[in-house]
């Protein structure tokens, strides 16, 4: 009956989860006292269940009873057949929270978190430099090593990376696959077109930035602009000290001191404090994405999304840490980065109190307490 009645009697005294049964009390004991009466008589590992023992046998014995029915690719355990289905269904439950950008395993978000975090876990033995994924440095290492694996069948050149052979044979092919719209000349490569661009619009907008590059029509414009480069923030909200790049922000701001919405949907009558909060709510009862990609046809409900999109193929990084000079494309990823200098660790444990940095590094921890498998 305690499955109807929600009754769970018996709670760990370490942390103060409850469970309906003294057998699944007991089993998670085991995490705060590390134990682990099942081991593999074959390799020696332990572990705290049996179920995990018997799941873990499987890469002994090579059994894989979970099968796709699309496809016929069979798997050891069933959550590998849970993942494996996304391929077929198109399937993204993982969504970065900054960015938007979605995917069907969580370990793809967690390496695409340390685009906003900064984080670089793998560093290189010989000269310090440090990178986002595994493969980059195994990439990296053939500059030392002087391994190039990747050759040319008509020249014989050799090549460290695929991605460098493949801008190689641009050379015999001919291929200019980068064209600019505004005169019609074509690049061989990406990074050439990017430098040519700067022409057509310094015409138009003779003020460039120095530190990104990015021109501007008016002198004003630019100054405004370098605020972003330089952290200053001259208006301040004299309630709670947030200070703001522009007085249109502050003026923003204030209205969650205020409460003030003056802009209200027509629709659902939901009320909002600025005009563009409302706008892109809109677009939940329109469904409507005006604001398309010139360069890879990706729509978007708000025009700055489509900006800080844009930055995806333009390469441009303009938030800059005053501390080490590392660069990011959006605001949010620089915020977060200064947990790294500031030590900041706002995403405290329920069980534990033990805090984090990010609620991704709280998420992967909470698994401890909870026994959910990563």
């Amino acid at each position: 009956m305690r499955i109807h009645t929600g009754e769970s009697p018996f709670t760990c005294q370490q942390c103060g989860k409850s469970f309906r049964h003294q057998g699944n009390l007991s089993h998670h004991m085991r995490i705060h006292t590390g134990e682990k009466p099942y081991t593999c008589q074959q390799c020696g590992r332990s572990f705290r269940q049996q179920g995990s023992l018997s799941n873990h046998m499987r890469i002994h014995t090579g059994e894989k009873p979970y099968t796709c029915q699309q496809c016929g690719r069979s798997f050891a355990q069933h959550w590998n057949l849970e993942e494996h289905m996304r391929i077929h269904t198109g399937e993204s439950p993982f969504t970065c929270q900054l960015c938007g950008k979605r995917f069907s395993h969580h370990g793809s978000l967690s390496h695409h978190m340390r685009i906003h975090t900064g984080e670089k876990p793998y560093t290189c033995q010989h000269c310090g430099k440090s990178f986002v994924q595994h493969g980059n440095l195994k990439a990296h290492m053939r500059i030392h090593t002087g391994e190039s694996p990747y050759t040319c069948q008509l020249c014989g050149k050799g090549f460290s990376q695929q991605g460098s052979l493949s801008h190689h044979m641009r050379n015999h092919t001919g291929e200019k696959p980068h064209t600019c719209n505004q005169c019609g000349k074509s690049f061989t490569h990406k990074a050439s077109f990017n430098r040519h661009k700067i022409i057509h619009t310094r015409e138009k907008n003779p003020f460039p930035c120095q530190q990104c590059g990015k021109c501007f029509a008016q002198h004003w414009n630019l100054k405004v602009h370098m605020r972003i480069h330089t952290g200053e923030s001259p208006f301040t909200c004299q309630q709670c000290g947030k200070s703001f790049c522009h007085q249109g922000n502050l003026s923003h701001h204030m209205r969650i001191h205020t409460g003030e919405k003056p802009y209200t949907c027509k629709q659902c009558g939901q009320s909002f404090s600025s005009k563009a909060s409302l706008n892109w709510h809109m677009t939940v009862h329109t469904g409507e994405k005006r604001y398309t990609c010139p360069q890879c046809g990706k729509t978007f409900h708000q025009h700055g999304n489509l900006n800080t999109h844009i930055r995806i193929h333009t390469g441009e990084k303009p938030f800059t840490c005053q501390q080490c000079g590392q660069s990011f494309t959006h605001k949010g990823s620089l915020d977060w980065h200064m947990r790294i200098h500031t030590e900041e660790k706002p995403c405290t444990c329920q069980h534990c109190g033990k805090s984090f940095n990010y609620k991704l590094s709280l998420d992967r921890h909470i698994k401890i307490h909870t026994g959910k498998k990563p």
